[in-house]
């Protein structure tokens, strides 16, 4: 039996910081490198036109996000590596879809609401995002889309612009007639529910939007500014006197069981406490910090292993795109 499809992409909009990495990439990566499916890793350059209008940021955003992947251990081997510009089918089906979607329909999208609702001017880019995430999803016959919780709605938009087109152009209907007929598979989320809510040096959940971050591939002088600037209370495990936020971070890196000796040893002691995470933070992050610098110095390995990507990429996807052009009455 063949494996399983599974498919993701994220948008090059800027640098990764360790909310990111416990909150989804450390997972991406060990389902891309995992031996139960075959993968496809895109990076959505398409989708962060809408927020990123700056040819030099865009292009370096690109190779950064390829560099990071690779350095947190994606294996191109193993994962189809590819940036979405380099494959012209995702464009062109999106626009096919768009002569079957409407706009009450796509005026349901979680972006778009959220965007209406804070009186934003709304671009067609980010009105018509999901019927391009869509058109990312079908091409590759994808089985699973790893996605946390709050983003199910962007598979379940790829699934049903895929049954509306299997009704119209292929008789397929729900119910299965004639679903030897249909063009597009229809996909499943793949829910990460062990994902991990990171706070940030604030409190809140750790963003870039709130400058509360600690860069993922950060320096031992960016590790200790940030956790040196960690708000401090004494909320922390059933109000021991714990600091909250700096635990909540440092479980991270290690158990409770391993944490337990060292916080009541210096209950109370916050300073020693943020000198104790900057060490497990520093041997966490050094590594990988080590290993991408050593990618970084041959940025036109990354380039050709992206280009590798795409011509195995296309190959699959050109040849849906023939199929639906066929049964659409174009070819």
């Amino acid at each position: 039996m063949s494996k399983k499809i599974l498919l993701s992409g994220v948008k090059p909009t800027g640098r990764p910081h360790i909310g990111n990495y416990f909150g989804a990439m450390k997972q991406f990566v060990d389902l891309f490198n995992a031996n139960d499916y075959q993968c496809y890793f895109f990076i959505a350059d398409y989708h962060a036109l809408n927020f990123i209008q700056n040819a030099a940021e865009m292009n370096q955003n690109i190779l950064d996000l390829a560099i990071d992947y690779l350095a947190l251990g994606l294996d191109p081997k193993t994962a189809v590596l590819y940036k979405q510009s380099d494959v012209s089918a995702h464009t062109e089906l999106s626009w096919i879809f768009d002569t079957i979607v409407t706009m009450p329909y796509l005026m349901r999208a979680h972006a778009y609401k959220d965007a209406e609702a804070k009186n934003k001017e709304i671009n067609v880019g980010t009105f018509n995002y999901p019927v391009l995430m869509a058109a990312d999803i079908l091409l590759y016959d994808t089985d699973v889309v790893p996605v946390g919780a709050d983003q199910k709605q962007h598979v379940e938009y790829a699934r049903d612009i895929a049954e509306k087109f299997n009704f119209i152009f292929c008789g397929a209907t729900k119910d299965g007639k004639n679903a030897d007929k249909a063009i597009f598979k229809l996909p499943e989320p793949l829910i990460l529910e062990s994902v991990a809510t990171v706070p940030g040096t604030d409190g809140r959940k750790m963003s870039k939007s709130y400058n509360n971050t600690i860069p993922l591939f950060a320096t031992r002088e960016e590790i200790t500014k940030a956790v040196m600037s960690i708000v401090t209370d004494s909320g922390g495990p059933e109000a021991g006197g714990i600091p909250a936020n700096v635990y909540a971070m440092h479980k991270l890196l290690k158990s409770e069981a391993e944490l337990t000796s060292l916080y009541d040893t210096n209950k109370g002691k916050y300073k020693a406490l943020k000198e104790a995470l900057i060490e497990d933070m520093d041997a966490f992050i050094k590594p990988l910090r080590e290993k991408r610098v050593e990618i970084a110095k041959d940025s036109q390995a990354v380039i050709e292993i992206l280009r590798d990507g795409a011509e195995r990429a296309n190959e699959v996807a050109s040849k849906k795109l023939s199929a639906v052009k066929k049964v659409i009455g174009v070819l």
